[in-house]
């Protein structure tokens, strides 16, 4: 069973240290925000860092790989690339290849995607009526990547209790002095 002891050294802290245990997570939390929108500026994605949650583009990315994104507005979109993008109507982005690019006469582009590993391409994915995604509908450009250390987003989501078992985990290195 869960052992709630960290919170009896937390009743046993006078105020100035429990004051500064606060402040040191607020710190921890503000700075995270800071880089995460930092990283937002420097690549122009607004989601720099995303998991992949699929087999779907095995074997170029497994479950798990944490893929580093930029989407920078003058870069043109070519087949072969790995982009991230989002379909109306659906809250988790894909992670796939451009397969085929339409462009228009005025210079707009429309294009296709299809995971490595999946048999057909992407429009029975896309919302009903659309055959091609747009610039709009992109998230970001697969630019690197870490193998597997996106592991543990899936966990916590595909096994809730592994999320509520592991949130007392940090306190386990907590010892007052």
């Amino acid at each position: 069973m869960l052992s709630l002891d960290f919170l009896d050294d937390v009743r046993r802290m006078n105020k100035r240290q429990l004051y500064y245990q606060v402040l040191n997570f607020g710190m921890i939390v503000s700075s995270a925000l800071m880089i995460w929108k930092g990283l937002m500026v420097v690549t122009g994605s607004e989601s720099p860092i995303v998991v992949v949650l699929s087999g779907s583009m095995e074997p170029a990315f497994h479950r798990g790989d944490l893929l580093f994104l930029t989407n920078r507005i003058e870069d043109p979109i070519r087949v072969g690339e790995i982009v991230v993008f989002r379909i109306e109507g659906r809250e988790i982005p894909i992670v796939h290849r451009v397969l085929k690019i339409h462009e228009k006469q005025n210079g707009d582009i429309k294009f296709l995607t299809k995971g490595d590993n999946n048999a057909v391409d992407d429009r029975g994915l896309y919302k009903q009526g659309q055959h091609w995604l747009e610039k709009k509908d992109v998230v970001g450009r697969a630019r690197g990547f870490v193998p597997y250390i996106g592991i543990v987003t899936i966990l916590m989501n595909d096994y809730p209790k592994f999320k509520v078992r592991s949130l007392p985990f940090p306190a386990c290195f907590y010892h007052p002095s």
